[in-house]
């Protein structure tokens, strides 16, 4: 038979696969049917449809909840993506705006002090593609937050995504110039005397970084603490304490001398810390795919693909 003498396959209905991608992301039936703004048994009845169309079990069914089934967590892999492309296509062919929108999502530290200083270099290279880069701690969701690539701070543990992950990253002892002129570190024993900067939300610790030194950590309180990066850089900037902070993101601290790594040869220790994470489909835009090349070029042999 050939193939256009194939009968057409049923393709199932736009609300079922909102409804299957729905229930999937939140694992509970009435959140998915909230957002969705239908009743849960509106979207229990488009899940069983979508169920009967395959012929196969995409759920399972518990009083707590559901779960995807294998099945179902292959067809979520699968789809993944195809609402957003669609939804993309729709507001490219209903607006006025000749030029195509990249949309990013990043950890706050990385946008700020990694990739706000080259985008412009990006827009020297791409000067059609427009740039949207919200930043937060948060994981987006795809199409509902209309999210082409997320960067992402943490272990990558995102199953349902392609992930590209920044390699030979580093986390090392950083201080101004004058602190430590005027408090010399040679071990990593000699910081249990000095004013300690703790980043919260690094994968890296100051506690883990002792004890990789076979050390316990310091009874004292820290100086400061912060929940971004680029604080605990810019204090440590100031003199106001020795901070634990990925090399990558202080590049321009360490460039201008504004910061100095204690010890480099002994007190760095290597981290995974930041991925881009995207829907497979998303790889076939021809601005994602435009991007992740740029990415490459700049972080050369960093950049696993």
């Amino acid at each position: 038979m050939r193939p256009e003498d194939r009968a057409p396959i049923d393709l199932p209905p736009l609300r079922a696969i909102q409804a299957f991608e729905q229930t999937a992301r939140f694992g509970n039936l009435a959140r998915a049917a909230e957002v969705l703004d239908l009743t849960p048994s509106a979207v229990s009845h488009q899940l069983a449809k979508l169920e009967a169309l395959i012929g196969r079990q995409l759920f399972v069914r518990a009083a707590r909840g559901v779960t995807l089934t294998p099945v179902g967590e292959q067809y979520l892999k699968d789809v993944s993506g195809l609402l957003h492309s669609l939804e993309m296509a729709t507001e490219r062919a209903a607006s006025d705006v000749s030029l195509d929108c990249l949309r990013l999502h990043s950890s706050p530290s990385f946008g700020l002090l990694w990739l706000m200083p080259r985008l412009q270099a990006f827009r020297n290279s791409h000067p059609d593609i427009q740039i949207n880069l919200s930043c937060s701690y948060e994981s987006l969701h795809f199409s509902r937050d209309k999210i082409d690539v997320d960067i992402r701070h943490g272990h990558p543990n995102w199953p349902s995504y392609e992930v590209r992950t920044v390699r030979h990253e580093t986390f090392a002892v950083l201080a101004a110039p004058a602190l430590l002129a005027r408090y010399p570190v040679t071990q990593a024993s000699d910081l249990f005397e000095r004013d300690l900067i703790l980043s919260e939300a690094t994968l890296l610790k100051w506690p883990a970084w002792f004890a990789q030194h076979g050390l316990a950590r310091p009874e004292h309180p820290y100086a400061l603490s912060f929940d971004r990066s680029y604080m605990t850089l810019e204090a440590a900037r100031h003199g106001l304490g020795f901070a634990l902070e990925s090399t990558l993101l202080a590049q321009k601290y360490l460039a201008s001398g504004a910061l100095v790594e204690v010890a480099p040869e002994r007190l760095t220790a290597p981290v995974a810390a930041h991925h881009l994470v995207f829907p497979k489909a998303h790889s076939n835009f021809p601005r994602v795919r435009r991007f992740l090349e740029w990415m490459e070029s700049e972080l050369g042999h960093n950049f696993v693909f």
